[in-house]
């Protein structure tokens, strides 16, 4: 999942950050002395790339949407312990006013996800994911989208419940929602907005404490499907704060988010390989890793990242839901603002040795080969250094591939990881024989539900199924049809049935009158969009066309 910078998240997560950062690389035979041998050392990179951004009125604290690129990081997929999100953004709410001490130093909650890899995810390939990412109380629960959230046992579901799926045409498994494999260089459009789809509550979890009802629903703009797709339950945000009087009216069921959001790339894992030459020199290599091919110049990476006003949407659905008009989806420019990129933005890429200090990583030399820079006011992009990096075999019209090798240098008290040629490494570091292997995925356990007759999954139950499909990821998933109002999410909440059918009232007329192919996100100017994996894409039976939406049951290796 993705996070953030020093400055934004703290000492917490960096510990976190350093916990999790594992590697994974196969070195080729060693053919140097018993002294090198000492030396070799694996090591990982991992860091930030910052995209600065000009900041807007607080009165845009409606939600956001942007557009990213999604291509494969890697040349292969590494293996497990890889984790890296591409450029993405943390949405937090805003607390107005200040949250008090002693509650300042130990609230975190937002939502953050994006594409990505992540070490929890199953069924993985080159080809990014996209996961929801949010995040309850200082990480108490995450979740990840319909079904998926902090671990794997449904015993103790930690966040599993907490998103609510909406769209009728897409299948999200638990693995994170497929984009169409070998997407390259093409833009991904997301963003998060809020609708009334719940009433707000004066209880929650049993206690005296009131929840709102922002819906902070996923939009996806891409080729072959737009739209709604899901939405966080508002009770997700608050049920861990019932005991925290100071957050009432804080988290993102009720407060605004802050509409200036950092902007980043967070990498926590890319394999690499440290060794020294006989003369003490010290030598990296990382993993392949790509980039966007340059475009007039430039590999664009992110784009129209915008804020909105609540009203943008909000006023026009409730209006609708209340017997007015009907609310076209679309987002309304005129309530929105695009930030504006600076044309600055800085890196901390790093290479260390599992188990190094903070103060023990050193940074590449990341701006002796990229620059970066803006397109306009609202694309955001980098150069490159043609000497440094190399176009990739067949897939050269679309990624290049980054420096591979570096050296240690020191200058005054400052050291840093220096890009070189190939040539320019000694053959006793063994660098050039190492290998960063693909992954062979073995025997996968499956991800599975509850299926006891009791359970929010079986009473009362899909209307329609079980169904197979085959995703390009290499995955069977079986999903059953479910009324809107019966799907386990919803059934697992604290809303009487009252409340229930007065949702499934909402939902039917979403689902009459906003289709699927048509835009609710602006879209970008010129570029091709992304896809998600067609056999994620569903029809809804004859008969259940209105008020049913697809619900995963199970996701298994493809026989």
């Amino acid at each position: 999942m993705n996070a953030n910078i020093t400055r934004l998240l703290g000492a917490r997560f960096l510990a976190v950050l350093a916990a999790f950062a594992l590697l994974h690389v196969v070195v080729g035979p060693s053919q140097a002395d018993d002294e090198a041998k000492a030396d070799d050392k694996e090591s990982i990179m991992a860091g930030y790339l910052m995209v600065p951004n000009e900041k807007v009125p607080q009165e845009y604290g409606g939600g956001f949407s942007l557009f990213v690129k999604a291509w494969p990081l890697l040349e292969n997929y590494p293996g497990r312990k890889f984790q890296t999100g591409l450029f993405g953004t943390w949405m937090f709410p805003v607390y107005d006013p200040p949250v008090q001490r002693p509650l300042r130093e130990g609230v975190y909650t937002d939502i953050e996800g994006g594409l990505g890899w992540w070490r929890d995810t199953r069924f993985a390939t080159p080809t990014p994911k996209f996961i929801m990412g949010g995040v309850a109380l200082n990480f108490v629960e995450w979740a990840n989208g319909p079904g998926a959230g902090k671990g794997r046992d449904w015993e103790k579901p930690r966040g599993k419940y907490a998103v609510i799926q909406i769209s009728p045409h897409v299948l999200w498994p638990p693995d994170g929602l497929n984009l169409k494999q070998g997407t390259v260089n093409e833009w991904f459009g997301y963003g998060y907005l809020p609708l009334p789809l719940t009433e707000p509550k004066l209880r929650t979890a049993g206690k005296d404490y009131p929840t709102g009802n922002q819906c902070w629903t996923l939009f996806l703009s891409t080729d072959n499907f737009k739209g709604p797709v899901a939405f966080f339950n508002p009770e997700f945000w608050t049920r861990h704060t019932v005991e925290k009087d100071g957050l009432v009216g804080k988290m993102l069921d009720s407060a605004p988010a802050n509409p200036n959001r950092a902007l980043q790339m967070e990498t926590q894992y890319i394999p690499s390989v440290q060794a020294k030459d006989s003369k003490g020199v010290a030598y990296a290599r990382i993993a392949p890793t790509r980039f966007p091919k340059p475009t007039d110049g430039v590999s664009t990476v992110v784009r129209q990242i915008t804020s909105y006003k609540k009203s943008a949407l909000w006023n026009d659905v409730e209006a609708w839901f209340a017997g007015g008009a009907v609310a076209s989806g679309g987002v309304s420019v005129d309530q929105s603002q695009v930030h504006t990129f600076t044309g600055g933005g800085g890196a901390s890429w790093a290479l260390f040795i599992e188990g190094d200090s903070r103060k023990d990583r050193i940074p590449i030399d990341w701006q002796s080969f990229a620059t970066t820079t803006k397109v306009g006011d609202d694309v955001f992009g980098y150069r490159w250094d043609d000497g440094l990096v190399r176009d990739v075999g067949d897939a050269a019209e679309s990624l290049l591939t980054l420096p591979q090798y570096y050296r240690l240098e020191t200058g005054g008290d400052r050291q840093r990881w220096v890009p070189i040629a190939s040539k320019k490494v000694p053959k006793e570091t063994e660098l050039h024989d190492a290998r960063f292997e693909a992954f062979k995925r073995p025997k996968t356990d499956p991800y599975t539900t509850p299926d006891e007759a009791a359970s929010v999954w079986a009473d009362p139950g899909p209307a329609a199924g079980p169904f197979t499909v085959d995703l390009g990821d290499g995955s069977r998933v079986t999903y059953g049809w479910y009324r809107f109002c019966d799907q386990p999410a919803v059934r697992a909440a604290d809303w009487s049935e009252t409340e229930r059918l007065e949702m499934q009232r909402r939902i039917e007329l979403i689902h009459r009158d906003w289709s699927s192919d048509r835009d609710y996100l602006q879209p970008p100017r010129e570029g091709t969009l992304a896809a998600l994996d067609p056999a994620v894409l569903v029809t809804p039976p004859k008969g259940l066309e209105v008020g049913y939406i697809p619900i995963v049951l199970r996701q298994e290796t493809t026989p």
